[in-house]
């Protein structure tokens, strides 16, 4: 008589998505108590040691003793790039995958998310034709360059800050050097990662907005001036990528005396409601994602019925 031996299964690889402030954090928390998963960073700026406050990165005491991947990688001063990001996500999937364990992705950077989970690669890059462009980033401002990139690539353009000197710059070193649009080169909607799985947290608009004013408020108080003080004394203001981390340059403007600590709070305020709207339309554009609404009583169990089908 022949033996049967169950099937094992791979694991799935969830990612949590939405707005900031929306609520990703308790749920993924929740769900990897539930799977049986560890936490994978997907937010650009928690990769950066000593930027907690400002990025609402949770406390060490307050992961519930989940294990927490990809947080904490690099020095202020060091560059992050996406490609590098890609390439360490997707080995920490693997190894808790082979490990029988459930990645779960979550943060608020959408690109970071996309680029694991999704067919993304990346154009080379051409030296010379980067300085040039930085060269003429610091001579004529981002806002000169991001006129130019709306022209080439419009699409592009809208899903990039205008304050963002460094993207615009390698959207258009990849418009110059392949004569195709940068936006052509993003994460098709086409999982690279067998049993992906996305679910977003939705949540009303006015809400939200509320939301975010009481975590800027609870930033400031926490401390969040005493920290980019701190980050400013290791050169934070010189960093190509830390120093546009939300709130960070506001408060940089705060300690060089050019806004009030009122004004910087506000200006907070403002920028992480505009990068909200942003992450809201690009989330929005992907019809793989199962949307639950953030103050379901049952959420988590919600979640993982749809999770584990």
């Amino acid at each position: 008589m022949a033996c049967s031996h169950p099937v094992t299964r791979t694991p799935p690889v969830v990612a949590v998505v939405g707005a900031t402030a929306a609520g990703k954090t308790g749920l993924s928390l929740g769900l990897a108590e539930r799977l049986g998963g560890e936490i994978v960073n997907t937010d650009a700026m928690q990769v950066y040691r000593g930027m907690d406050i400002g990025t609402a990165k949770l406390p060490v005491a307050q992961r519930r003793g989940i294990v927490h991947h990809l947080l904490d990688l690099m020095e202020i001063e060091e560059t992050a790039s996406v490609a590098d990001f890609q390439q360490s996500a997707r080995d920490t999937v693997d190894d808790i995958r082979h490990r029988g364990r459930v990645p779960i992705l979550v943060g608020g950077s959408a690109l970071y998310t996309r680029a694991v989970l999704d067919h993304f690669e990346f154009p080379g890059t051409d030296p010379a034709l980067r300085a040039e462009l930085e060269a003429e980033l610091a001579q004529d401002g981002p806002a000169a360059l991001h006129a130019r990139l709306a022209q080439a690539d419009p699409e592009a353009a809208a899903g990039i800050l205008v304050s963002n000197g460094r993207r615009i710059v390698r959207a258009l070193e990849v418009v110059q050097l392949t004569g195709h649009r940068f936006s052509t080169t993003l994460p098709r909607l086409d999982y690279a990662l067998e049993g992906a799985v996305q679910v977003g947290v939705a949540i009303d608009r006015d809400i939200l907005l509320t939301r975010i004013t009481q975590r800027v408020a609870e930033m400031f108080e926490a401390g969040f001036v005493e920290e980019v003080r701190s980050l400013a004394a290791r050169g934070l203001a010189s960093a190509r990528t830390a120093s546009r981390a939300i709130g960070y340059p506001e408060v940089l403007a705060h300690l060089a005396g050019d806004l009030t600590e009122a004004e910087a709070r506000e200006r907070t305020v403002i920028a992480t409601r505009r990068f909200a709207k942003r992450q809201d339309q690009w989330f929005k554009k992907d019809p793989r994602i199962t949307w639950f609404d953030w103050d379901a009583p049952d959420l988590v169990d919600q979640v993982v019925a749809h999770v584990v089908g």
